[in-house]
């Protein structure tokens, strides 16, 4: 039976490395070696305009009748990259929280900086997440099909007013105006306000011709399929299209996908938003709910990529006008700032299978974080709380190992003394343990039912952008990177060997010196986690042999190193 409890303990750790390894298939590139996606269902790809034009040139759409909702409409295809010097210029704007760039070709967001995010620890300049430059592509744009009609690809007319939010204001109005194209001019007008990552777009068509029209407004993120700059190689991150309706709930897109024509989402939806999502940080386009929209994921380019929504805005009578309002998201995956936004954007933040734990781990970290105000010490705090949670279920298992321990001595006796008889030892020990009235699975299932919550909280550190360049102590100034000295990992292998030393000794050898081969393996991959990951399981680490220690003095047992034998 000990064996048993030793062969399940194998069992979980032989999964975890099979999940880790097939996470690591994923994140280079290549098919999941274990546990391959279903095939999806190729989703109908929209159909290009007939008359659209290349890069350099502004696209006319095609003259047809607007398709009916999730009919194969799309916007115009052309890269986003800027064309020749003088086509078109920028338009820079200034918050107390962004420094954004529109351009005039089409009014579109071609770049966006947060001012209150540095790009690193040491690097004070403000992230840049929105960009088009010869390096990168990541664009918000908006325009209409259905006829000749302004398009992302339009030369526009930026009418003027501030460009800079000033003390004492609360809001920025930047407004462009396009020509009549196809009967149609199309008047856009941004809003942004202090404080705020979400800005209200609003698109107000008229109708300047003699016969009624018909437009669709599309609103799309535009991007490469290049991981962003930084990411980690020993742990993955999602980076790609995200889509969420109230049927289908929050589902992800990989840019492969696209690429294979693979992708599966909901055509058409009266609610729900279309994002494209990385690590820490989303973008996203928000329409009210019961607004009619088809939802759409394509390629657009060698390497760009866009997800999308096109709306319906019914006809418009010759000398009237149409107005839709909608809302782009930009900025960080605050959990309870997205929550506000819009339903189901919080789900940006991705906890996968584990959010029903993740999420209230969050809020309790967050409410540890408005006491203790320094983030490293809420994540020790955090730790303690789930321990003392976890208290009586810890004890139970570690007052099983050291039952264990104590009886070990005559296990091993009585394995030498009938190591040529298997059938007579296992019915010797099964009579130890009965006469001892000792467990040998007491020691596993108490841990194996908290395995669940700290791979949660696992996720929850990893996923939080509060963590990004948050100081603990003296050399830690950013918890979501890397020990720059290794001194938690290397506190943390000790932590981990001093565990494994404390535990009895397994009576097989080999299993002996696996048991401590297993955390100088694992311990490995701890040297490239984020800090904060790493303070984590040291903490818990420190905590659990203490308590042990604890147990095993008031079991009468005394500790006990027992130091492997690799001889």
């Amino acid at each position: 039976m000990n064996d048993i409890r030793r062969t399940i303990l194998w069992v979980i750790f032989g999964f975890s490395m099979v999940l880790l390894w097939d996470k690591w298939q994923i994140h280079n590139g290549h098919k999941a070696t274990f546990f391959p996606s279903p095939s999806a269902q190729t989703a109908a790809a929209p159909a290009a305009p007939a008359s659209a034009t290349g890069e350099a040139s502004v696209p006319v759409a095609s003259s047809a009748a607007p398709a009916a909702p999730g009919a194969a409409a799309q916007p115009p295809t052309g890269s986003p990259v800027q064309p020749a010097a003088g086509a078109h210029e920028r338009v820079m704007v200034h918050t107390d929280v962004l420094r954004l760039a529109f351009d005039t070709e089409g009014g579109s967001l071609v770049e966006g900086e947060l001012l209150k995010y540095p790009e690193s620890a040491t690097d004070p300049k403000p992230f840049l997440l929105l960009d088009e430059s010869a390096k990168r592509v990541y664009v918000a744009q908006t325009g209409l099909i259905g006829g000749a009609f302004p398009t992302h690809k339009t030369p526009m007319r930026v009418l003027p007013g501030p460009r800079e939010l000033k003390d004492g204001e609360n809001e920025l109005v930047v407004r462009f105006e396009s020509p009549d194209l196809g009967g149609v001019k199309l008047v856009k007008t941004w809003t942004i306000k202090r404080g705020a990552y979400d800005m209200a777009v609003r698109h107000e068509v008229v109708n300047t011709g003699t016969a009624p029209v018909s437009p669709q407004l599309y609103l799309q993120l535009v991007r490469d399929g290049n991981k962003p700059a930084g990411e980690s190689s020993f742990y993955s991150t999602f980076t790609g299209p995200a889509v969420y309706t109230e049927a289908k709930k929050y589902h992800k897109v990989e840019f492969k996908d696209i690429e294979s024509g693979k992708a599966e989402i909901d055509k058409s939806s009266p609610n729900g938003y279309v994002a494209m999502v990385q690590h820490y940080f989303a973008s996203a386009w928000l329409l009210a709910d019961g607004v009619a929209r088809d939802l759409f994921v394509r390629k657009v380019d060698s390497n760009l990529y866009a997800v999308g929504m096109i709306t319906p805005l019914g006809e418009i009578a010759p000398g009237q006008s149409k107005t839709l309002d909608a809302r782009l998201f930009a900025g960080p995956e605050i959990e309870t700032l997205l929550e506000k936004l819009a339903p189901g954007l919080e789900l940006v933040k991705d906890y996968g299978w584990l959010t029903i734990l993740a999420k209230p781990l969050y809020w309790l970290l967050e409410q540890l974080h408005k006491v203790i105000a320094n983030w490293g010490w809420s994540i020790v705090a955090l730790v303690v709380l789930l321990k003392v949670a976890f208290y009586w279920l810890n004890a139970k298992a570690y007052a099983s190992m050291a039952k264990m321990k104590a009886i070990n001595p005559r296990i091993q006796e009585m394995r030498e003394r009938l190591k040529d008889k298997p059938q007579q030892m296992q019915q010797e020990m099964m009579r130890i343990y009965r006469e001892e009235k000792v467990n040998p699975m007491g020691g596993c299932l108490p841990i194996v039912i908290q395995i669940p919550v700290f791979i949660a909280l696992y996720w929850v550190l990893l996923s939080s952008v509060e963590m990004r360049n948050a100081p603990w102590i003296g050399w830690i100034h950013d918890l979501s990177s890397p020990d720059p000295f290794f001194i938690l990992p290397l506190l943390m292998t000790a932590s981990s060997l001093l565990q494994t030393a404390l535990n009895p000794a397994p009576p097989d050898p080999m299993q002996a010196k696996m048991m401590w081969i297993m955390p100088l393996m694992f311990s490995v991959m701890f040297f490239f986690f984020p800090a904060g990951l790493v303070l984590y399981w040291l903490t818990n680490n420190i905590l659990s042999i203490a308590q042990q220690w604890i147990i095993n003095r008031r079991m009468g047992v005394p500790p006990q190193f027992n130091l492997p034998k690799f001889r």
